[in-house]
């Protein structure tokens, strides 16, 4: 009798289970991991997002009001720097959150990770943040040379000190990190995966410019110094793959123009044009 064959090929269909390892998340790159339905889901969530901190802040405006002895009702507030910097805060926040949650969800990754982040060296902050500040030198010479014929809207709210001061610290911390989490992580991760780098480049900061435009709306210098910014961002986080240059880049960006118009307005007494 022929003998009964004892190993089986591990190829023969039904027969072993699929042995091939699955490569972890954690390995890839954003691009991989980031999709079309994560970008809907933002899209949808920032209009409950902004609805949700207007809400917020008009009821703790209405709680502290009669502690405070404030007088103003809150329609009237919607111009107040300090009012709309702690809404916009909020608003961040909330889609620091909401993202957190959905790429644990649907992911089962940390934010960080899924969008590339890397902890830098202290050599690599040094010389980002210093990136960031070059580029601010010659966005400002830019201007200078060839300065708008309009004013524009995010000049008036720097109309006291305390609001100048607080614009700052918004603009060097919380509004670098989230406006790159959202443009140079999530949508350039979407674009990047169904387009290529180049058009998640053009695309990504091109978007990043319209989301000023209305800060800068007739200060058509400014914004086309805002759209070069942001290729500059954009080009970082391509050529490294890592979201941490560019937020880097953006902190030092804003550091060194809020330290430029510190330093022009006596330290914030009588900001009268960011441009000049």
């Amino acid at each position: 009798m022929p003998e009964e064959p004892t190993d089986l090929p591990s190829e023969t269909p039904g027969l072993t289970p699929e042995l091939t390892p699955a490569i972890p998340s954690a390995a890839l790159p954003p691009r991989a991991i980031w999709g079309g339905r994560d970008l809907l889901w933002l899209a949808l969530f920032i209009p409950a997002g902004l609805l949700c901190a207007a809400l917020m802040v008009s009821a703790g405006y209405l709680m502290a009001r009669p502690i405070a002895g404030w007088h103003s009702r809150v329609h009237a507030l919607q111009g107040n720097a300090i009012f709309l910097l702690v809404q916009q805060s909020i608003f961040y926040a909330l889609i620091l959150a909401f993202l957190s949650i959905l790429v644990r969800v649907r992911h089962q990754q940390p934010l960080w990770r899924s969008l590339g982040g890397r902890i830098p060296s202290f050599r690599q902050v040094v010389e980002y943040l210093a990136g960031g500040g070059i580029l601010a030198v010659l966005v400002s010479v830019l201007l200078r040379l060839r300065p708008d014929a309009h004013a524009f809207p995010l000049e008036r709210l720097f109309d006291s000190r305390f609001a100048s001061y607080a614009i700052g610290a918004f603009a060097i911390s919380l509004a670098p990190v989230v406006e790159e989490v959202i443009f140079r992580g999530v949508l350039f991760a979407v674009i990047e995966g169904a387009a290529g780098p180049i058009v998640a480049v053009l695309t990504t900061a091109t978007l990043f410019a319209g989301l000023h435009a209305p800060e800068y709306w007739q200060a058509w210098n400014h914004l086309g110094m805002i759209l070069l910014v942001g290729i500059a961002f954009s080009l970082a986080r391509a050529i490294t793959g890592s979201l941490t240059p560019s937020i880097l880049l953006h902190c030092g960006f804003n550091a060194f123009i809020m330290l430029g118009l510190f330093l022009s307005t006596d330290r914030f007494h009588g900001v009268t044009s960011l441009g000049q």
